[in-house]
């Protein structure tokens, strides 16, 4: 799908520091004289907050694997046709904290449904949008865990999954990458937020440059 803004997403395992790297890439592009639309996934709209509510709750409400899945798709569907595109269509730089590579990662390869359903039921929910760039946050699942300990609030329904589950989440990410390199460049997360910084704003500001977005770094 052709389009005039720019779509960054950021992924990758619960604790690896991509919602600390989001609020300093949408600092920095203020910085630079944009105004960037930050979002996460699920929500960004009232529908897709309400489904945030009920699908990262704490145990109360029981949701099955399928189920889950149409959650998370309705809540995307939502926010891209209410909020993404109209934003990129205006020319504006759009960072989502986790979009579809999450699906594949979460409720494909470590909740086992199948991928090319996945894939189907996506692209009619998105309507065929594809991110520009969607940077990879890779860590040990032992690290991550170490860095969640003690968090508030609590750990959500998908935190809470055993180790094994979020093995097969980095690994499902890592094979993404795999299949889609241009697209889905991994970052080593396991440095200190400032050198993992630099790597993402290195990466971020090469694919604005290619999409012809000027910056005004002082």
């Amino acid at each position: 799908m052709k389009h005039q803004g720019v779509f960054i997403t950021l992924e990758g395992i619960d604790f690896c520091g991509k919602s600390t790297q989001a609020d300093m890439l949408v600092r920095h592009l203020k910085e630079c004289g944009h105004e960037p639309l930050f979002l996460r996934e699920p929500g960004g709209t009232a529908l897709s907050e309400k489904v945030r509510e009920i699908l990262l709750n704490r145990g109360d409400v029981d949701v099955t694997d399928r189920a889950e899945l149409l959650l998370f798709l309705a809540a995307r569907s939502q926010l891209v046709d209410e909020v993404i595109m109209p934003a990129i269509e205006s020319g504006r730089i759009v960072v989502c904290d986790r979009f579809y590579d999450s699906t594949y990662a979460y409720q494909g390869y470590a909740r086992g449904l199948p991928l090319d359903v996945i894939t189907e039921m996506n692209t009619f929910a998105t309507f065929g949008l594809v991110p520009d760039l969607t940077l990879l946050y890779d860590l040990a699942v032992e690290a991550a865990q170490q860095r969640g300990t003690g968090t508030v609030p609590a750990h959500d329904r998908l935190e809470k999954e055993k180790v094994d589950f979020h093995r097969r989440v980095r690994e499902g990410y890592l094979e993404l990458a795999s299949r889609d390199p241009d697209r889905i460049r991994v970052i080593d997360a396991d440095p200190d937020p400032a050198e993992v910084w630099k790597r993402t704003w290195e990466l971020t500001r090469q694919s604005l440059s290619e999409h012809g977005i000027e910056l005004d770094e002082k």
